[in-house]
């Protein structure tokens, strides 16, 4: 079994799809990755920005794991890291089935995993049929989502691909990520 790692990181300044690839991204305690244009203690997202402008910022980070890239890629979609707007992309975590506040420690940095990210119509642009590519359904036949977690950076620092990431899961009962 592999033990989970940082793959590749990413951002953007711009509310843009794809987020380049970066050598490193620096994480900001209760803000996001410093000079992504979804850092903020509210929401940044636009059409929920658009909604409700003064609610808290529960996607102050998106990770994906690349696990997702190899399951598309087995329908003939090719998606690289930073292509789905992550900021990191990890290899060896089962992000999906993490339960709601979950912390990731990377290096110094703590993320909160705070809810599952929901494919947005503007994946297909990437690659057509990504989006549909991306939902799934429980053993109960609800769909969710698999393009990702959100979270919220409790506590910052610089993160680089080949990172390890540390798993710290919350207090029992443990609560199912939801679309945030």
């Amino acid at each position: 079994m592999i033990k989970p790692v940082v793959l590749a990181v990413a951002s953007d300044q711009h509310h843009n799809i794809v987020k380049p690839v970066q050598s490193s991204i620096t994480l900001v305690k209760q803000w996001g990755v410093e000079g992504d244009a979804h850092a903020g203690t509210t929401i940044q997202h636009r059409y929920d920005k658009r909604r409700n402008p003064d609610a808290p910022n529960l996607r102050q980070i998106h990770l994906m794991h690349a696990e997702l890239f190899d399951q598309v890629q087995a329908q003939g979609l090719v998606v690289k890291p930073g292509e789905m707007g992550e900021n990191i992309t990890t290899r060896g975590l089962d992000i999906l089935n993490l339960p709601r506040g979950t912390h990731l420690k990377i290096g110094k940095a703590v993320i909160e995993v705070t809810g599952l990210r929901n494919p947005c119509k503007y994946l297909n642009q990437i690659v057509v049929g990504l989006m549909t590519a991306c939902l799934a359904k429980y053993d109960d036949g609800t769909l969710f989502p698999q393009s990702g977690v959100m979270g919220i950076i409790i506590e910052g620092g610089e993160v680089r691909a080949g990172d390890k990431i540390e798993v710290i899961l919350p207090p029992e009962p443990y609560q199912r990520l939801v679309a945030v």
